[in-house]
C-alpha cells in the first residue's frame, strides 16, 4: 500500500491582543532624577487593549476633558467605543477620567475591591460618627463609585489575562498579552519607571516592600515588553 498523501492543513493564527499606550504617565517628582518634592503633577500611563470585540482602557488617569481628545488623537476612538475600563488599583489618580466611559463595564482586581471596600466602609463609618457630614459624603461617593467596578476575571478577552502584582496596594494587578515574538505586561505601580527597572528599584512608598518586590521580579522573569505605571513601554533588559 502506497504512503497516504499529506495535505496542506491551512493554520489559523490565535488572536491576539494589539496594545497602545494613549497617554505617558509621570511620577510628581522623580527620585531616581535627583528630584526633591514635586515638580509636576503625577499621573498614570494609560493604555488602549484591543483584543477584537474588546476595547480595553487600563488606568484613565487623565481629567476627562484631556483623555477624551487623546483618546481620539491615539486610537480614532471616542468614549462610547471602549468596552472595558480596568484599573491595575483604586488610587484616585488612576480613575480621574473613568466617568468619560459610563457604558463600558469598570474592572479591578478582587483582592483590591474587597480590601479597599472595607477600608472605606470603617472610614465612612467613623466620619458618620464623628458627625463629619463633608466627609462622610465624599466617602459614600468613593464607596458608590468602588461598588461599580466589578472583580475582574482571570482573563478578560481573547489574549488579555489577569496578572496579580500585590505589593504597591494590597490587591494590585496587570495584564499579561502573550504574543507570538513577545511577552507584555501592563504592570502599573509594580514597574514605574525605566530607571526604576534598570536599577531594580520598586516605588515607595507602597504597601508592603516585600510583596513589591517579589512582584517586580515576577515582571522580570516573564515580560519581555513592560508597560511602566509612570513610563512608557520598554523592552525589559533582561531578556533582551
Amino acid at each position: 500500500m502506497g504512503a497516504g498523501r499529506l495535505e496542506a492543513c491551512p493554520y489559523t493564527p490565535p488572536p491576539m491582543a494589539h496594545f497602545r499606550v494613549i497617554s505617558i504617565g509621570t511620577l510628581a517628582h522623580h527620585p531616581l532624577w535627583g528630584e526633591r518634592g514635586d515638580v509636576r503633577p503625577a499621573h498614570a500611563t494609560t493604555t488602549l487593549i484591543d483584543a477584537g470585540d474588546a476595547k480595553i482602557l487600563v488606568d484613565p488617569s487623565l481629567p476627562e476633558q484631556i483623555l477624551v481628545p487623546r483618546l481620539l488623537e491615539r486610537s480614532g476612538l471616542k468614549p462610547e467605543a471602549i468596552t472595558h475600563v480596568f484599573l491595575t488599583n483604586f488610587h484616585p489618580m488612576r480613575r480621574r477620567g473613568i466617568t468619560a466611559f459610563d457604558d463600558a463595564q469598570w474592572l479591578v482586581g478582587e483582592l483590591e475591591r474587597e480590601s479597599v471596600g472595607a477600608q472605606l466602609v470603617a472610614k465612612f463609618q467613623e466620619a458618620e460618627g464623628a458627625g463629619d457630614s463633608d466627609l462622610a459624603k465624599s466617602l459614600r461617593a468613593e464607596i458608590t463609585l468602588l461598588q461599580r467596578c466589578k472583580s475582574s476575571p482571570d482573563t478578560l478577552a481573547m489574549g488579555v489575562d489577569l496578572f496579580p502584582l500585590y505589593g504597591v496596594t494590597q490587591g494590585s494587578c496587570g495584564l499579561l498579552l502573550p504574543q507570538p515574538s513577545a511577552t507584555v505586561l501592563v504592570a502599573g505601580d509594580t514597574v514605574a519607571t525605566y530607571e526604576h527597572l534598570a536599577e531594580g528599584k520598586v516605588l515607595s512608598p507602597v504597601f508592603s516592600l516585600e510583596q513589591a518586590q517579589e512582584s517586580f521580579k515576577e515582571v522580570i522573569e516573564i515580560a519581555d515588553l513592560i508597560v511602566c505605571g509612570r513610563d512608557n513601554v520598554v523592552q525589559n533588559p533582561m531578556r533582551r
